[in-house]
């Protein structure tokens, strides 16, 4: 008891307070775009129940050590796909927003390819650890996107943003692994070759996102009229915003998935510009200290974790962000911390317990 006590002495304090001005923000921003029924309304509850389960979930992971999860990686990968091919099975798997990635509970709804994020970066932090040197020819980068493929594949089939998240923590963790330049050259012109494959296989809706993309001011393709209006709506923000609680495209219904895709639309339009800046800051804030734990960590394993959640705060914070102002396809990616969804919030919290747990481990005990 006595060494964990003097083992949390060690947690980042940094982390933790802009973790809680992050969560202050989204329930702020969700209650606003609820204000005419009430500031607490379900989702506003949701997302304060979400964030108490994701503490205790930070809490239970902090009395473990991370190592724990060395060498489960096979259970892990097993786990993982039982869990994303749950969404199949007929009166558990339900289809929200365009895609079947969704069980349901009968209270509320689980996306289990948000806890797989932090399944797959264990697993892959396991395999690069025990594989590292694989990484410095062609077929053993090609073994390890083997053991990724299949995980990536199956969320594919339903939701293009997620594998992107997934594809971009691969990457990432890869890279950090020490990967040869030239072989992972030509990896990625395999990947590309694969594209137009990958492309047919696609369902409707996501090849719509992408045709939106590639024309942007087409306002019949499905997502650029959301898009032009979530534009309006950040460039109407101004400097300073028209207020909290007084965004007027926020209020009329025109910014879309407000609570959620979208939430950063409501930031920008209510709390303009310097809004926009403060929770871009507190995102880097927050990814600065991990790269900090990163280079403090007590070994390759660790280092690897961190490194992974990394790559998926980042990822999902760019690709979102960037999102809302058209500079990358609408694909139903999450701004972490801050949009709505149970789902998404634990998995934030997780990956957060793991990212504490190896930074306060990799301090001396101060007795």
């Amino acid at each position: 008891m006595n060494n964990f006590s003097n083992l949390l002495k060690n947690i980042d304090k940094i982390i933790i307070t802009v973790a809680v001005l992050l969560a202050g923000i989204s329930i702020l921003m969700i209650g606003s775009t609820q204000i005419e029924n009430g500031f607490f309304s379900r989702e506003v509850i949701v997302q304060i129940a979400a964030y108490v389960i994701g503490l205790v979930a930070v809490c239970i992971i902090l009395r473990f050590n991370y190592n724990m999860f060395f060498g489960m990686e096979k259970y892990l990968y097993i786990l993982s796909v039982v869990l994303l091919l749950l969404v199949y099975i007929p009166g558990l798997g339900v289809e929200l927003y365009g895609a079947r990635s969704w069980i349901t509970l009968g209270f509320t709804t689980v996306q289990p390819s948000e806890v797989v994020k932090i399944l797959y970066i264990l697993i892959l932090a396991g395999y690069l650890s025990e594989n590292r040197d694989m990484l410095y020819n062609f077929k053993g980068l090609l073994k390890a996107g083997i053991v990724a493929a299949p995980i990536i594949i199956i969320v594919l089939k339903e939701d293009l943003g997620s594998a992107l998240v997934f594809a971009a923590i691969w990457v990432v963790m890869v890279f950090f692994a020490g990967i040869d330049l030239k072989v992972f050259a030509k990896f990625f012109a395999l990947v590309l070759a694969a594209v137009p494959v990958a492309y047919v296989f696609m369902a409707d809706y996501q090849k719509e996102r992408i045709e939106a993309f590639l024309h942007p001011d087409n306002l019949d393709l499905s997502g650029n009229y959301q898009v032009w209006q979530s534009k309006v709506a950040i460039g109407s923000g101004g400097i300073t915003g028209k207020g909290l609680f007084n965004g007027t495209q926020k209020e009329l219904d025109f910014i879309p998935v407000q609570t959620s895709d979208f939430i950063f639309s409501v930031i920008g339009e209510e709390l303009g510009l310097i809004g926009g800046l403060i929770v871009i800051g507190l995102f880097a804030i927050l990814l600065i200290r991990m790269a900090s734990i990163v280079r403090d960590a007590l070994d390759f394993y660790g280092a690897l974790v961190v490194v992974g959640v990394i790559g998926m705060l980042t990822f999902q914070v760019f690709e979102n962000i960037a999102m809302t102002m058209g500079l990358m396809p609408v694909t139903g990616i999450t701004l972490p911390f801050l949009s709505s969804g149970g789902s998404s919030i634990i998995s934030n919290m997780l990956a957060l317990g793991l990212v504490l747990d190896v930074g306060m481990r990799s301090k001396a005990i101060n007795f």
